[in-house]
């Protein structure tokens, strides 16, 4: 089906940061396959962990027990500080479960019709009730969507306090506490806090899709976590088995005591594969450093694109966290995905004129600034072209 607009390159191998086609000319993979290979291509770790696992195991499902997902729900419980996991394949699924657990815990009580807050901008997903938290433009294709859902603007916390007083069925903020999808847009500092604050007065949940901001991308394992706020649901998903599907919802024991047996599900959620493959990319950002690795390499990145780019006529801003950046320019700009690619660099465009890069978080200063030389090649051109 015609769901992708895709470029003319496939690729037959990769190491590191690097990716190779058919004809052995080499790429700077500088989105990571969405924010997935937060570890690179072909991570060693990751590839003997899935070749084990694969030899002895791969799938039995949820009816039995599976102690490499028991093993892999105690280490996110310990990271994030949340208390229970359900394990999905992917983040839409990890909403979803969010959502559903949201509407139970409602349910439980004696709020009837509940609503979540969402915010403008906001990427939940692509199943429907992950859009129809996200986009109600999608109505008008995929409509009738679900209900229970009002829209706050970005980074007004003011704003969800006042649907959360103005909507008595309202029962939790969902949130990213950086908007990937929507341009790579930050929240001024104490927002995650204030939403906090917001919902424990109001007695709301606060839930945070961390399935683009989680597992080291923006310099903590989650976002969150460096904001020092605790959410009452989490999702997370892309980089947690480094390409391996993965998903999960986080909660605290009491929320996730809405789910029982028979309530939602996943048949591979979880499975021994992905769990395994889920816990070495864990050992390997934990062993190697690497959330503070992405802090740092980060924040080099920026320096250097904000160096190259920031004084040029038509680039609006650089900005991101950890190895999360977009440069906004004032003018859409998809032709600079395939313009790259002539200069062997993989980068992508989103909310029509952000460039954003997420390459892997073992990135180094040199790959760094391949990216900064070949962006600094092809924005002001473009600009002068498109004036």
């Amino acid at each position: 089906m015609r769901n992708y607009a895709r470029l003319e390159v496939g690729f037959e191998r990769g190491e590191g940061v690097w990716l190779w086609d058919a004809g052995g000319r080499r790429y700077l993979d500088a989105i990571s396959g969405l924010a997935v290979c937060g570890l690179g291509h072909a991570h060693p770790a990751v590839a003997r962990a899935v070749a084990e696992q694969s030899a002895r195991l791969v799938h039995t499902s949820n009816l039995y027990q599976v102690d490499l997902q028991a093993r892999l729900a105690d280490r996110l419980a310990a990271i994030s500080g949340l208390d229970r996991v359900f394990f999905c394949n992917s983040g839409t699924e990890a909403v979803e479960a969010a959502i559903k657990l949201a509407r139970a815990w409602a349910r439980n009580r004696g709020r009837g019709a509940p609503v979540i807050v969402t915010v403008e901008g906001a990427f939940h997903g692509r199943t429907l009730g992950s859009l129809a938290a996200a986009d109600p433009g999608a109505e008008k294709i995929f409509g009738p969507l679900p209900a229970g859902f009002v829209q706050a603007p970005f980074n007004d916390a003011a704003a969800v306090e006042r649907l959360l007083e103005e909507t008595p069925q309202a029962c939790a903020v969902l949130v990213e506490p950086i908007q990937g999808e929507g341009g790579v847009r930050v929240p001024g500092a104490g927002y995650l806090a204030a939403l906090r604050e917001t919902c424990n007065r109001h007695e709301a949940l606060l839930i945070f899709d961390e399935v683009q901001t989680g597992v080291g991308r923006t310099g903590a394992w989650y976002r969150c976590l460096d904001e020092h706020v605790r959410p009452d649901a989490l999702t997370t998903a892309k980089a947690l088995a480094n390409g391996v599907p993965i998903g999960a919802c986080l909660a605290t024991a009491d929320v996730a005591e809405c789910f029982q047996p028979g309530m939602h599900g996943s048949t591979f959620g979880g499975n021994p594969l992905a769990s395994a493959a889920a816990l070495a990319v864990l050992n390997v950002i934990e062993s190697e450093n690497l959330c503070a690795r992405a802090a740092e390499t980060g924040a080099y990145l920026q320096e250097q694109l904000r160096a190259a780019l920031g004084n040029i006529a038509g680039v609006v801003e650089v900005r991101g966290r950890g190895l999360m950046i977009g440069i906004e320019l004032d003018r859409p700009c998809a032709a600079l995905a395939a313009q790259a690619l002539d200069k062997d660099l993989l980068i992508n465009i989103t909310a029509e004129r952000v460039i954003r890069l997420l390459p892997p978080l073992v990135l180094n200063y040199e790959q760094a600034d391949i990216i900064v030389a070949t962006l600094a090649e092809l924005v002001p051109p473009f600009i002068a072209e498109n004036d």
